[in-house]
C-alpha cells in the first residue's frame, strides 16, 4: 500500500512539467512550449527590485503583503475594470496565481464538493480542486465555439453538491477569450444556484482587439467572485513569484490564515517590484502586447498553411491548432516534433481529455524562432499526412 494520501496518488504527474523536464536535456531545441514571457522584466522593475535588496530589505512583510502594494493593485483594478476592493480586507498578495487557486480551494471546498471545470484548462485547475478533497467536474469545450464555455454547457454540470465554477479566460492553453454577454449569463447561474466563481485573470492584459472583461466587474457578482491575478505573465515577472486574490472579506479571511500557516508571505524583494510595476510599467505592458499580436498573426497564419488549422486566439500568448491531419496523438505528435526536428510544443493532452487531438504553441518566442519552427514544423506535418 501507498504511504501517500490517496488525494495525492490520484493526481498524475503533470504533462505539462514531464514533458519540459525531457526538453531539458536537449540542445538546439526551439521551445513553443513555455508559457513564460521572453521578455526580461523591464528595467525600472528590475532596478527597484536590486534597490531594495541593497537596501536590505530583505526581512518578512505583512502576511496579507506590503500595504502599499496592496493600495497601488486596489486602485489598479478599480481604474482598469471599475472594481472596488479594500486593500486591508480584500486582497492577498500571493506567490503567484498558484498559491492563490489552492488558498482559494483550500478555503472553500469541502469533502465532495463538487467544482466545474471548463476545459481544456490550466494543469493545476482540477488537481487543486482534488487536493482540496472535492471533485473537479469538467466541462468540455470546443473549437466550432471557439473554446469557450456556454453558461447551458454549465448548467447541466450543476449538482446539489456543486460549489464553485472555476474559470480561467483568457484561456490557457486555447488563448480563447470570452465575451462580456456569455460571462453576464454564467453570472445569472451563479446567482440562481448560489455558486461562487473563481476567476483566474492572469492573462487580463495580453488581450487582442478586443476588451478583456473582468468577472467580477458583473452586476452583483463582487460579492460571489474570488479574483486572481499576478505579474507574472503582463510584466514579465514569472519569477518574481508575485500574485494576488481578491474576494470579499468573509472569503478573504479563510484564504489569509490558510496563507499565514504555509507561506508567511509573499517573497519581500517580488513586492517592491510589483510596487515600481504598478507605477511605471504601463508602457512596458502595451510594448509587449504589441510584439505578441504580431507574433500572433505570424504563428495563426504559418499553422494554417502548414497544414495545422488553428482558430484565432485573442488572448494570452497561445495558439491551439488542430493535428488531426498527422492522425497522432497528441503525445505522440508533440514527442515526434521533439526528437525528430527539434521542436517543443505541449501535447493538449496535457489540459483535458477534450484537449487531445491538439497542442499547445505558446508564441512567447521570437518572430525568428517562431518562423524556423514553422518550417520545420511543415516539413514534420507533411511527412505524417495520410
Amino acid at each position: 500500500m501507498s504511504r501517500l494520501a490517496k488525494r495525492v496518488s490520484i493526481v498524475p504527474p503533470s504533462g505539462l512539467r514531464k514533458f519540459f523536464d525531457v526538453i531539458a536535456t536537449m540542445d538546439d531545441v526551439i521551445s513553443l512550449g513555455v508559457g513564460e514571457p521572453d521578455f526580461v522584466t523591464p528595467a525600472p522593475i528590475l532596478n527597484a527590485g536590486v534597490a531594495s535588496l541593497e537596501a536590505g530589505e530583505t526581512a518578512y512583510t505583512s502576511n496579507a503583503g506590503i500595504l502599499e502594494l496592496r493600495e497601488a493593485l486596489a486602485k489598479h483594478l478599480q481604474k482598469l475594470y471599475g472594481v472596488t476592493y479594500d486593500p486591508q480586507d480584500e486582497l492577498l498578495i500571493t506567490v503567484g496565481v498558484s498559491e492563490a487557486l489552492h488558498l482559494a480551494m483550500l478555503a472553500l471546498v469541502n469533502p465532495g464538493d463538487e467544482v466545474i471545470v471548463p476545459e481544456p484548462s490550466f494543469v493545476a485547475y482540477n488537481p487543486s480542486v482534488i487536493f482540496a478533497g472535492g471533485v473537479p467536474v469538467p466541462v468540455p469545450t470546443y473549437v466550432e465555439h471557439n473554446f469557450r464555455v456556454t453558461a447551458e454547457e454549465i448548467e447541466a454540470a450543476i449538482t446539489p453538491r456543486t460549489k464553485a465554477i472555476l474559470i480561467g479566460y483568457p484561456n490557457n492553453p486555447t488563448g480563447a477569450v470570452m465575451p462580456r454577454e456569455m460571462l453576464e449569463d454564467i453570472a445569472r447561474l451563479a446567482e440562481q444556484y448560489n455558486l461562487i466563481v473563481l476567476s483566474d485573470e492572469i492573462y487580463d492584459r495580453l488581450v487582442y482587439h478586443m476588451p478583456h472583461v473582468c468577472f467580477a466587474s458583473l452586476k452583483d457578482m463582487l460579492n460571489r467572485t474570488i479574483l486572481m491575478g499576478g505579474f507574472s505573465k503582463d510584466y514579465a515577472m514569472t519569477g518574481w513569484r508575485v500574485g494576488y486574490v481578491a474576494a470579499p472579506a468573509d472569503l478573504l479571511k479563510g484564504m489569509r490564515k490558510i496563507h499565514q500557516y504555509i507561506i508567511m508571505s509573499a517573497p519581500t524583494t517580488g513586492q517592491i517590484a510589483a510596487i515600481e510595476a504598478l507605477r511605471s510599467g504601463e508602457d512596458a505592458v502595451q510594448d509587449m502586447v504589441h510584439q505578441y499580436d504580431q507574433r500572433r498573426q505570424v504563428i495563426v497564419q504559418g499553422l494554417n498553411d502548414v497544414g495545422m488549422p488553428c482558430f484565432e486566439p485573442h488572448g494570452a500568448f497561445y495558439a491551439f491548432p488542430s493535428i488531426e491531419r498527422t492522425r497522432l496523438g497528441s503525445e505522440e505528435f508533440s514527442d515526434r516534433l521533439l526528437f525528430e526536428e527539434k521542436v517543443a510544443v505541449v501535447p493538449g493532452s496535457a489540459f483535458g481529455a477534450s484537449g487531445e487531438g491538439y497542442v499547445r504553441c505558446a508564441y512567447a518566442a521570437s518572430l525568428a524562432d517562431i518562423e524556423e519552427a514553422l518550417g520545420r514544423m511543415e516539413s514534420f506535418v507533411r511527412r505524417y499526412a495520410k
